[in-house]
């Protein structure tokens, strides 16, 4: 706290000392919004070389109808280099921006590394993102998106961003609008720069580039490296990331850990399952008194980070030269490379049961034969309260255990991971992405007045990511005692034959050993290092084997054979060839400019291909028992991986042939009429779309103008949706469950209407705009909502239509367990991406600066808002059952429905100045308040927990607000210094019910930060 408070002071004190001497930065993240008007109304022209983001004619005025905001270079040095996640975050125009580690929600997980753009919260899929107005091939992940981290950030030299649909320009995933990515064309000599990052609870963020650029009369030259690295930053490491349980239930807690639950005298009177009773004493959290179910709830959060270590690097290099007198080539190439991982839970739940090819294996339950000692231990110790019960004989019958109530590790952590660097004892996985893309683009003067290009671009996004899980029959062959990688018993046809009398003998013998799934088997609570009093390797009552691997002290090698590694690569690539005519007709209605024109061809390859190691591929292991019988079947093939489940190799692609055209229309000098069309063919059952636009803007004085506009925009469905599938985690009753998600082949293109209309006031200092917008969005591709199918079929009860005929198509898509139909008993859901309901949003968009003088200080003062009139969202349904009733998300949190959350309200605010080489600037930023719209199965009584107490704290998520401040200091000698203060009083995070116990797509869990950088030109 003292180091903090400290840091906090030094930088407060700078940042007032540089205001008593300095003045303004552009240090809004995301930019100054009104950067664009504040040039002269009457610039007509822009340069001959240079095409706006929204229009396809080169030398377009940059003041057209189209909406467009850029932040340039100087902007973003004043900010001190934003990193990408800090720059989309803060936009207004934005929400549901992934970028922190967020594997808890289906359209984050996979993504640790990545950094998206989700223009109008309508989803990154539909904001398409450019380099050089140049197309990048989206990621493979669960949802297509293009990875912003991937870009050179020393490179850029602006970055434009179309707040509107245009597909009618740039072909598919327009919807929601473009971002462009222009890198720099204009730098003579060497820039280096080097910036560190001070965040509390981590070793902080670093980084470094170099660059160099040349030009003369007929070559350019430019390239530029970086480096970036992240910290990790741990749930323990934020106060409110860890909650008790009756504080936040679904704050990282399950019903299925370890200590686990289960029924310790076998099915004798049914299944009676109860807590671990080691539960408590290792901190977790047992079902309160009255509650109508005994459980152990333990906290899987703390092994878990906000934030995941990376490493990223980029080469950028970009070349331009004549190869006539008329002619040129601009060549580009592009590598990326991120190395980062995903820390999580030191095991997941064996949703699948073990098949009859495992040791004591029925299908159903997962079985710890009396003769275990694990069992014989454990009884002993807890006596009669304990459960366990013994036969006529007087053998101690088996304790079972639900798939879904239980796993192997979590609060003693996995010992197959625990290192110096990762003392809790967490899952790792790793995550490395690898990304390239070359252009050529060959330009012709045909004319003064006509231009010839034609360009060819191939880009490529690889994937290599781990997963961790249980192969759910070795599992269940430890717990009976034929573990390990030696076992001569532990094939199912070692054991053919043999009678249960036999098997007791043949345990733990030739080589075979066992696995303790109870609490006796864990030593210390791995995060916080409370001892367990009753480990069984400090206490030994009944003479036990203490030797590891025997009974009571579990071994790695048995732990390392059932605990496996499944690895997918997803390769994505795009290859596009374009050709276009454009430039000046000569015609010229009533104005003094000329009609332009654009026509021209595009043609798109976009594929997709998976690779799986033996664990994942469900063509090597399509059974729960083949690691253990070859020949095993199962109907259906689940794979023998008890959580992530198992998939099989997929290859996909697409074609897609394009024609365009676009007209500039000066009507009279003060009215600008924008044309365009386009047409695509994709093919097959997707079939073609044919979208026009038209975009107007009236000058109605020289201070005073309106621009409005309309169009449709389309999506087509990327080739990876129209087949195979995957499996996301999502929460189902009191824990996650994997969510299979299956392609399918009748996927339609998504359309969009959109509308904008909007006031421009240009009078000298006072710039202002004011935009309505909205969009009409019809059958847009998602994956069906898991919270609206569980929600339909169990309904409040947990079981409310289980039986129901009419709801028989939706209860087929839910596996359960032996207990049978109901929430708390759903094993693994079943769903596909198909065409969802339609949607309707509009919203204003507001901006305003005012500047002026005060002394020797240049003094401006402004800010941008985003208003969210509505987004409306259809009746939707699934196999003939209403699942997601009609419903408005603006205001909501809107989690696991086909909504991203959506504030009312967001604004910056900022006051800046500037006096000669210093700049400083003070900013306000603001998220308005939302509601988490979940029932009671959230907010009401938890009869199952807490004995029918009611946790309704989170139902309202507060507003995001936090003030920042940027000084920087530019000498003549081309030296920089920047200072960036971010979140100056250290504000927490909303509270949300969510597992990190805040909205990671719109909150950051960093609290305050200090950054400084500094560069120097060459």
């Amino acid at each position: 706290m003292a180091k903090a408070l400290f840091v906090r002071g030094t930088a407060c004190s700078a940042l007032a000392w540089a205001l008593l001497t300095a003045g303004t930065a552009h240090a809004q993240i995301g930019g100054d919004p009104t950067a664009i008007q504040s040039a002269p109304a009457t610039n007509d022209t822009a340069a001959p070389d240079i095409v706006v983001t929204g229009t396809l004619i080169r030398g377009t005025p940059e003041n057209l109808a189209v909406p467009v905001d850029v932040i340039s270079s100087e902007e973003l040095a004043k900010q001190g280099a934003p990193t990408a996640v800090d720059l989309l975050k803060n936009l207004t125009v934005a929400n549901g921006t992934v970028g922190d580690a967020n594997q808890f929600d289906t359209r984050a997980q996979g993504s640790e590394g990545v950094a998206s753009v989700n223009l109008r919260g309508l989803g990154p899929q539909r904001t398409l993102v450019l380099l050089n107005g140049k197309r990048m091939v989206p990621s493979g992940l669960g949802i297509p998106i293009v990875d912003v981290n991937m870009f050179p950030t020393s490179a850029i030299g602006r970055v434009e961003i179309l707040k509107d649909g245009a597909a009618a320009t740039y072909g598919s995933d327009a919807i929601a609008g473009v971002v462009n990515f222009i890198t720099r064309t204009d730098q003579q000599g060497f820039l280096v720069s080097g910036d560190y990052r001070w965040i509390k609870g981590s070793n902080g963020d670093y980084g470094a580039a170099a660059s160099y650029g040349h030009k003369q009369d007929n070559f350019r030259v430019f390239a530029s490296i970086g480096y970036q690295r992240r910290s990790e930053l741990r749930f323990t490491d934020r106060d409110y990331a860890v909650q008790p349980y009756p504080t936040n239930p679904q704050g990282a807690w399950t019903g299925g850990g370890s200590p686990g639950n289960f029924d310790f005298n076998g099915t004798v009177g049914g299944i009676n399952l109860t807590t671990d009773l080691g539960c408590q004493g290792l901190g977790g959290f047992r079902s309160a008194p009255g509650s109508n179910t005994d459980r152990c709830f333990t906290q899987f959060g703390q092994f878990d980070n906000l934030i995941e270590p990376e490493e990223r690097f980029q080469a950028f290099l970009d070349t331009e030269f004549d190869v006539a007198d008329n002619a040129s080539l601009r060549l580009t190439g592009l590598y990326s490379f991120t190395n980062t991982r995903v820390t999580s839970s030191p095991s997941y739940l064996p949703t699948l049961p073990p098949s009859t090819n495992a040791a004591f294996g029925n299908g159903s339950l997962f079985v710890i034969p009396g003769y275990a000692p694990a069992l014989r231990d454990y009884c002993a110790l807890y006596g009669a309260q304990a459960g366990c019960s013994r036969s006529a004989s007087g053998a101690l019958d088996s304790a079972v255990a639900l798939p879904v109530l239980f796993r192997p590790f979590l609060l003693g952590g996995n010992p197959l991971f625990e290192s110096r660097s990762n003392d809790r004892g967490s899952a790792v996985s790793k995550r490395e992405t690898e990304a390239m893309r070359f252009t050529a683009d060959l330009h012709i003067e045909v004319s003064s007045n006509i231009d010839f290009t034609t360009g060819f671009t191939f880009s490529e996004y690889h994937r290599d990511y781990d997963g961790t899980d249980t192969f759910g029959d070795l599992l269940q062959n430890a717990m009976a005692g034929f573990g390990g990688p030696n076992c001569a018993y532990a094939s199912t046809a070692s054991r053919a034959g043999l009678t249960p009398a036999q098997l007791a003998g043949l345990a733990g013998t030739n080589g075979c050993t066992f696995f303790n799934p109870f609490s006796t088997a864990i030593p210390a609570n791995a995060v916080t290092g409370i001892l367990n009093p009753n480990f069984a390797g400090t206490r030994n009552p009944a003479g036990f084997n203490l030797s590891p691997g025997a009974g009571l002290i579990n071994d790695l090698a048995t732990i390392d054979l059932f605990f496996r590694t499944p690895n997918t690569q997803v390769r994505t690539q795009q290859y596009v060839g374009d050709v276009a005519l454009s430039g000046r007709t000569g015609i010229r209605l009533w104005a003094d400019r000329d009609i332009g024109f654009a026509v021209g061809g595009q043609y798109r390859k976009n594929t997709f291909q998976t690779l799986l190691n033996n664990d994942a591929n469900i063509a090597v292991t399509p059974c729960p028992g083949t690691p253990l019988n070859p020949n095993a079947t199962c109907n259906p093939q689940t794979g023998a991986l008890g959580f992530l489940g198992t998939n099989p190799e997929r290859t996909a692609d697409a074609d897609v042939y394009a024609l365009f055209a676009e007209l500039q229309i000066p009507i009279i000098d003060a009215i600008n009429l924008q044309l365009s069309a386009r047409y695509e063919d994709y093919r097959g059952n997707v079939g073609s779309t044919f979208d026009p636009q038209a975009r107007l803007k009236i000058e109605l004085t020289d201070w005073l103008g309106i621009r409005g506009g309309v169009g449709t925009s389309f999506r087509g469905p990327p080739p990876q949706n129209l087949s195979g599938s995957g499996v996301s985690l999502q929460v189902i009753g009191t824990g996650f469950r994997a969510v299979e998600i299956f392609g399918n082949p009748n996927l339609r293109p998504e359309s969009a209407t959109t509308y904008n209309g909007g006031i421009l006031i240009d009078r000298g200092p006072f710039n202002a705009s004011l935009d309505y917008w909205r969009y009409d969005l019809k059958g847009p591709i998602e994956s069906e909502p898991v919270s609206g199918l569980a929600n339909a079929l169990f309904g409040a009860s947990g079981t409310a239509n289980c039986g129901n005929p009419a709801f028989a198509a939706l209860q087929s898509r839910f596996t359960f367990n032996a207990a049978g139909c109901g929430i708390n008993n759903v094993s693994r859901l079943r769903t596909q991406v198909f065409n969802s309901a339609d949607v309707k949003t509009s919203g204003l968009d507001f901006t305003a600066s005012y500047r002026g003088e005060l002394g020797p200080v240049e003094l401006t003062v402004g800010g941008a808002a985003t208003y969210v009139i509505d987004y409306d969202i259809k009746d939707l349904f699934v196999e003939g059952i209403l699942v997601q009733p009609a419903f408005d998300a603006v205001g909501k949190l809107n989690f696991q429905t086909t909504a991203y959350p959506i504030p009312q309200w967001r604004g910056n605010w900022y006051v800046q100045g500037d006096t000669g080489p210093h700049s400083l600037r003070l900013q306000f930023n603001y998220v308005d308040g939302y509601t988490d719209q979940r029932g009671p199965a959230i907010f009401g009584p938890n009869a199952g927990a807490l004995a029918g107490a009611s946790v309704t704290r989170g139902k309202e998520i507060g507003s995001w607000r936090t003030f920042d401040a940027t000084y920087r200091l530019a000498l003549d000698t081309g030296t920089t210094f920047t200072l960036a203060a971010v979140n100056i009083f250290n504000r927490d995070p909303p509270f949300a019910r969510l597992d990190p116990n805040y909205d990671s797509f719109t909150a950051s869990p960093l609290g305050f930060t200090l950054k400084a950088a500094v560069s120097q030109a060459f």
